[in-house]
């Protein structure tokens, strides 16, 4: 994620609501997020759709990485023959459609 630019990237809901055009605006082209803040207190974030994305695809591939781990510590694996006839079966099915 880009970084946040405290002059800019962090403004109040009162103003985010008079300016929400221009803040899309910048976000799209700077890729910038915009903190929004209510009674002095951040309320929300605003990303670019492209930035977001990007958050949810890392935050996939974390939890797949840690889901991998864990099960290599509890000795939740398959052996290479396995694997293979895992692969076999997946071909062979999508083959068939």
């Amino acid at each position: 994620m880009k970084e946040l630019s405290v002059s800019k990237g962090i403004i109040p809901v009162g103003e985010f609501k008079t300016s929400i055009s221009k803040c899309l605006k910048d976000i799209q082209q700077t890729g910038h997020p915009i903190i929004i803040t209510q009674n002095g207190r951040p309320a929300g974030v605003l990303l670019s759709p492209n930035e977001y994305d990007n958050l949810t695809y890392k935050r996939q591939f974390i939890d797949s990485v840690s889901r991998g781990i864990h099960d290599a510590d509890t000795g939740e694996v398959l052996s290479k023959d396995q694997i293979q006839i895992e692969l076999q079966k997946a071909r062979s099915s999508r083959n068939k459609e």
